[in-house]
């Protein structure tokens, strides 16, 4: 019988501090600026592909701000009004109705000073959103959310280990690259899911494991 994990892995939280940047260090740093300084852009857009990155920096600019005591919010359903930062991910998914809350709370933000983080999968000026607020998604600062190549991905998996309590073997990081899914996202559920079912055998990771965790989820 399978015995239930009772928490014996530690919750990873996305962070700034374990986002690995690659060739988004300006990136990093304009987001850490932006949620300390008073004054300045207060309006940060992200786009990139999936997988890059974009939901792991709004949930960890969100997770910076409550603990600097700063009232802030994910997603842009019934977002108090007194948020100081709201981040919302994935705009070109939202509907009509959702693209006019999201219209307000821009300016809502921009009057009062707070901060507001936006996501994409595109830049701003191919979004098919309404007209105004695609156009004031693109007057703050705006990124590309840069993919990780393999090195970085190997650095993210290795860190994302350590912050779980296990150490990853080269051989194993190696063959989850070569034979997983390609976007970190998933590379990292497959880590977890490693994670979970060494604990279950008390044995430590290895490649016929992994080949295991990943077999199991083709079935």
């Amino acid at each position: 019988m399978t015995q239930l994990l009772l928490g014996i892995a530690p919750e990873w939280t996305p962070t700034l501090d374990n986002f690995v940047a690659g060739r988004n260090a300006e990136l990093l740093s304009a987001l850490r600026h932006a949620l300390t300084a008073n004054q300045g852009e207060r309006g940060v857009y992200i786009w990139g592909d999936a997988g890059a990155g974009k939901s792991h920096l709004l949930q960890a600019a969100v997770g910076t701000a409550r603990a600097a005591g700063l009232a802030a919010a994910y997603g842009c359903g019934e977002v108090p009004e007194t948020a100081q930062v709201v981040a919302v991910d994935d705009v070109e998914k939202l509907d009509a109705a959702a693209q006019v809350e999201l219209f307000a709370l821009y300016n809502r933000q921009r009057e009062s000073g707070g901060m507001l983080l936006v996501s994409g999968a595109q830049a701003p000026a191919f979004l098919s959103l309404r007209d105004d607020l695609r156009t004031r998604l693109g007057w703050g600062l705006v990124y590309q959310v840069h993919a990780l190549d393999d090195a970085e991905k190997t650095q993210a998996l290795q860190q994302h280990a350590q912050a779980r309590g296990f150490e990853l073997p080269g051989e194993v990081t190696t063959y989850l690259l070569r034979h997983g899914r390609r976007d970190l996202p998933a590379l990292l559920a497959t880590l977890d899911a490693l994670d979970e079912h060494c604990l279950r055998l008390k044995r430590a990771a290895s490649v016929p494991l992994l080949k295991e965790v990943m077999r199991r989820g083709l079935e």
